[in-house]
């Protein structure tokens, strides 16, 4: 690669976006998302800074667009350097025994089954000196969470035990804690938190990574 490449896949807003702006500096984005406009806007950011992107608008779900863009980032690139993977399926909280049996398959769809399906894509793009990035989330366990939690804590102890596989052939993959950020998901289900407790996602986003070095 004649050019370091992140792929960050949920980047249209929240820490998503905030890691691809915080990484442009040094690295091409390949930016993954459903909403087009959001992504657009990104990319607007990024430029202004005087970096670039590539905006992939599309569905983590959809296996064969997502095998098509990783072939595309072989051919053109040969590989990535850095993976975030931020999508996620927040369903609406519920008591355990109410969940919607829809809400429930979007939620595994996302944060189990992609994951599942990105790792093998992702990881040969990675090779053995890239760095794959995973976001935990404490609070999926607290009451009406349960369908997150449980698919967000699925996804979670498959990355964990990619971090024990790889931790001496590489990539180097890293489960990382985010504290609590201002982002319009949390608002939507914290209404009337003090957002002034919060963290925001641009300064969340540089914590992170320099926990990485």
């Amino acid at each position: 690669m004649s050019e370091k490449i992140a792929l960050i896949t949920g980047a249209s807003r929240g820490l998503g976006a905030a890691l691809a702006e915080a990484l442009a500096p040094e690295h091409h984005i390949v930016a993954v998302a459903r909403t087009t406009g959001a992504l657009e806007e990104l990319d607007d950011r990024i430029r202004a800074r005087g970096g670039a992107a590539t905006l992939a608008p599309m569905d983590i779900t959809n296996r064969d667009a997502m095998a098509q863009l990783c072939r595309s980032i072989h051919d053109r690139w040969g590989g990535i350097a850095l993976w975030a993977h931020t999508a996620v399926q927040v369903p609406p909280l519920t008591p355990a025994h109410h969940i919607d049996a829809k809400d429930w398959d979007r939620a595994v769809a996302t944060n189990v089954t992609a994951t599942g399906i990105l790792i093998p894509f992702i990881a040969p793009l990675l090779g053995a000196d890239g760095s794959a990035l995973f976001f935990d989330d404490p609070a999926g366990g607290a009451k009406f969470h349960g369908a997150y939690g449980a698919t967000k804590a699925a996804q979670i102890t498959l990355a964990r035990a990619w971090v024990g596989e790889t931790g001496t052939t590489g990539p180097q993959v890293h489960v990382l804690t985010p504290a609590p950020m201002a982002t319009a998901l949390r608002a939507r289900f914290h209404p009337g938190e003090d957002r002034s407790r919060l963290a925001s996602p641009k300064d969340e986003a540089a914590r992170l990574l320099d926990s990485l070095v």
